[in-house]
């Protein structure tokens, strides 16, 4: 018995549907016969009711002996009742009204069993299996139950579990090892730059006019490997930073913002203006954080504005669109592709280009995002801050 279920739980959907829809048609075929068989009993027993009314005629033999069954022979049929003769007519309609009914009704029977012995299972194990993929949860296995097709897409399915299992535990090691890498190689430089720094001190207090131009050469570039650990270490800790959303003042933020850029505007020599679209008085937000990626955009917007910035205020279903445009010469192409990416930068001085890396890194850990665009007037920066992904 064991082997024959399982034979029948292995066979294909191909075979299997059409077992059913041929048991189906089976089904349909001899109900409609028993409706067709009882609507004749039924109409036989109404017309019995009206013959015990009319003579019988038996056949004898010369001894008078009769032989078979009475028949009515020359007798008028007595005519049915009004009530009779429409339960006769329904009697004899039903076979034929019923027949549709009873196909329609085996063929559902027949796709509700498919479904629930073949599909509801497997489509069930694949939803949650996706749904745990898209949360990003791996520590789950996909069993498939049955050899057929939905069978093997579940076998499939624990196959690619499996490999992304492997791949993100691969890549979190190497992550990790780059964290502690960075770490390392930040620590070990500091010492040979403290050496350095002291001699060059000693450099620059020499009676030689040309050490000591040597020497201020040498503190410039070492002064630009302190900040480059810097950023390195900075970096470390920015992956790991998470936000502290709590209510936040919309038109203190937005004060706040107008007098960092004010301040950052007037050292650059540029104008600063900003439009709030904000309605609510309060949003679920990360101020410092929000701050810190203001930061970085100004001083990249003072950079490259030809007289004006402005930044733009807005306020969505799912939280604050913060917006800084120039009026300066755009992104590039390769800009536009690669300006997020760690130390990109098209500038040739002490700048490492870890500025717009590190906002969105920003935005993304506040369930945001962080975006590129040229205007007809210049470039934009937009980012997204969402307030949902915290209530979750």
């Amino acid at each position: 018995m064991e082997p024959l279920k399982r034979r029948w739980r292995d066979l294909s959907l191909r075979k299997t549907l059409v077992v059913y829809i041929t048991a189906a048609a089976l089904l349909a075929l001899i109900l409609c016969g028993m409706t067709n068989d009882l609507c004749g009993m039924g109409i036989r027993e109404i017309h019995a009711g009206y013959l015990d009314g009319m003579e019988k005629y038996y056949l004898t033999n010369e001894q008078g002996e009769r032989l078979g069954q009475a028949a009515y022979i020359g007798a008028d049929a007595i005519p049915l009742s009004p009530e009779d003769q429409r339960t006769v007519d329904i009697l004899r309609a039903l076979p034929t009204v019923t027949a549709p009914v009873w196909s329609a009704l085996c063929i559902l029977g027949a796709a509700l069993l498919f479904y629930q012995n073949k599909l509801k299972r497997p489509l069930a194990e694949l939803r949650l299996a996706s749904e745990k993929i898209s949360q990003n949860d791996l520590d789950f296995t996909v069993t498939a139950h049955s050899r057929d097709e939905l069978g093997q897409l579940c076998a499939s399915f624990e196959t690619m579990r499996a490999a992304l299992a492997q791949n993100f535990s691969e890549m979190w090691r190497q992550m990790e090892e780059r964290k502690r890498l960075n770490a390392a190689f930040a620590h070990d430089l500091r010492t040979p730059l403290t050496v350095l720094k002291g001699y060059n001190e000693i450099l620059q207090a020499s009676g030689d006019e040309q050490t000591r131009t040597t020497a201020i050469t040498m503190q410039r570039h070492i002064s630009r490997l302190e900040h480059y650990v810097d950023t390195m270490s900075r970096l470390r800790r920015l992956e790991d930073t998470q936000p502290t959303c709590r209510q936040t003042p919309l038109k203190a933020l937005a004060a706040s913002l107008y007098e960092s850029g004010t301040i950052i505007c007037e050292r650059a020599g540029k104008c600063f203006s900003i439009q709030n679209r904000t309605t609510s008085l309060a949003l679920l937000l990360d101020g410092d954080l929000i701050s810190q990626v203001y930061g970085n955009l100004m001083t990249n917007a003072s950079r490259y504005a030809a007289s004006r910035i402005e930044l733009c205020l807005e306020e969505t279903q799912e939280g604050l669109l913060l917006s800084v445009s120039d009026d300066g010469p755009g992104f590039d192409k390769t800009s536009l592709e690669k300006a997020v990416d760690p130390y990109f930068t098209r500038e040739k001085a002490d700048h490492f280009g870890i500025g717009l890396y590190t906002s969105k890194m920003l935005c993304e850990h506040h369930g945001g995002w962080l975006r590129l665009e040229n205007t007809p007037s210049g470039a934009r920066v937009r980012c997204f801050f969402n307030t949902r992904f915290f209530q979750k």
